[in-house]
């Protein structure tokens, strides 16, 4: 069964990075476009950013463009979410999703297969 699990999440300070992975369970994800969303207590789910399949190309939320990064390590089945300068308001669990398509979306409903979502936490 294919799937997806994130790693990386955890508690960080205000102003700190943390590098999220979204590891892949076979090589078919390589054809996909893999998209990162996130959910905080009460509100809806956000889209943050996506990478194309060949990770050439990448869109972010107005939020994340230019603290956080997307990237891909296609022999390893491994998308990253690199995040810095992060603040409270990025509280929230994240999730990575596969789009079986080559290029991302930012709309949820657009991709196929989701991780479980790890949590980050950011303390002022």
């Amino acid at each position: 069964q294919r799937q997806l699990v994130e790693y990386g999440g955890g508690l960080v300070h205000a102003g700190g990075s943390l590098r999220l992975s979204c590891v892949a369970s076979d090589r078919s994800f390589t054809l996909y476009a893999m998209g990162w969303f996130r959910q905080a207590p009460g509100k809806e789910r956000e889209f943050v950013g996506g990478i194309s399949s060949d990770g050439r190309r990448t869109s972010y939320a107005d939020f994340a463009e230019g603290r956080f990064t997307l990237s891909r390590d296609t022999a390893k089945n491994v998308g990253y979410l690199s995040m810095s300068s992060l603040t409270p308001e990025d509280t929230a669990v994240y999730s990575c999703a596969a789009r079986r398509l080559p290029y991302s979306s930012s709309l949820a409903e657009h991709y196929d297969y989701w991780g479980q979502g790890t949590q980050v936490t950011v303390s002022s």
